[in-house]
C-alpha cells in the first residue's frame, strides 16, 4: 500500500522531538552533574587548609648566663645581731703583729681567748665585691671588734668587714663607742631603726658590754 509523504513528515518531526526530549532528561538524571552547577571552591579556603599550623617557639634557658657573685657580705641591722653571729667580740688595740686584746666581751663556739692574748687578723677573701669599700684597721687604733673565726687557721675576721669595727674614744663605761662605717653600720643595739640606717651608729661602751652579755 502506498504511503502519502505529507501525511509521515510531521509524525517523523515528532518522534524526532520526543527522542531529543528524552535525550536531555536522560542528561539531567544522571550522576554526572553539570559543573557549572557545583560549588566552586574558593582559593582562601584552599590556602587555609593547607598552611601549616603556626607554633610559637619554645623559650630555651640561657646556658651561658654569668654565676651570681661570690662572697656578698651580710648586712647587720643591730648590735645584738652582731653579737650573737660573733666568734669572739673583744675590745682592745690594734698592734703592728696583730690585735691586742685588752678585755674579751663575748666568747662562743669554741674560740677562747684571754686577756692580754694577741690575736691574728685576716683580710676579706679576695674577690668580695665589697672590699673595696672596707676601711685598714691601723697600728694604735682602739676599738671593739666582732669577730668570726676561721676553722681552718688560727685566724680571725671582722664580721663583714666594717659591719663588725667600732672605734672606741675614751675608757669606762662612757667611752664612746662609734661604727668604722657610715654606710656599713648597724642602726640599732636591740631593734633596727630605719632613719638611722646608712648614717653610721654611735654608742657607749657599756651598752656594747650589755648586749653583748645578753647574747644567746
Amino acid at each position: 500500500m502506498a504511503v502519502d509523504p505529507r501525511r509521515t513528515r510531521p509524525l517523523w518531526a515528532t518522534a524526532t522531538a520526543v527522542l531529543a526530549l528524552a535525550a536531555l532528561s536522560a542528561c539531567g538524571g544522571s550522576g554526572g552533574a553539570d559543573p557549572v552547577g557545583a560549588p566552586a571552591t574558593s582559593n582562601a579556603a584552599t590556602s587555609n587548609a593547607a598552611a601549616p599550623t603556626a607554633v610559637a617557639p619554645t623559650a630555651v634557658a640561657p646556658t651561658d648566663a654569668p654565676p651570681p657573685a661570690k662572697g656578698k657580705l651580710r648586712g647587720y641591722g643591730t648590735v645584738r645581731q652582731l653579737s650573737e653571729t660573733a666568734d669572739l667580740v673583744v675590745r682592745g688595740e690594734v698592734e703592728p703583729a696583730g690585735f691586742r686584746v685588752d678585755e674579751v666581751l663575748r666568747a662562743a663556739n669554741g674560740a677562747s681567748v684571754n686577756a692580754g692574748t694577741r690575736i691574728t687578723l685576716a683580710s676579706l677573701p679576695a674577690g668580695v665585691p665589697d672590699m673595696a669599700h672596707m676601711s685598714t684597721l691601723e697600728p694604735g687604733q682602739v676599738a671593739v671588734l666582732y669577730l668570726a673565726k676561721d676553722p681552718a687557721a688560727s685566724t680571725f675576721r671582722t664580721l663583714s668587714g666594717d659591719f663588725g669595727v667600732f672605734d672606741v674614744t675614751g675608757a669606762g663605761d662612757d667611752a664612746v663607742a662609734a661604727s668604722r662605717s657610715q654606710a656599713m653600720a648597724v642602726s640599732g643595739l636591740v631593734s633596727e631603726d630605719p632613719t638611722a640606717s646608712g648614717h653610721g651608729f654611735r654608742t657607749t661602751l657599756g651598752q656594747l658590754r650589755a648586749v653583748a652579755a645578753q647574747a644567746r
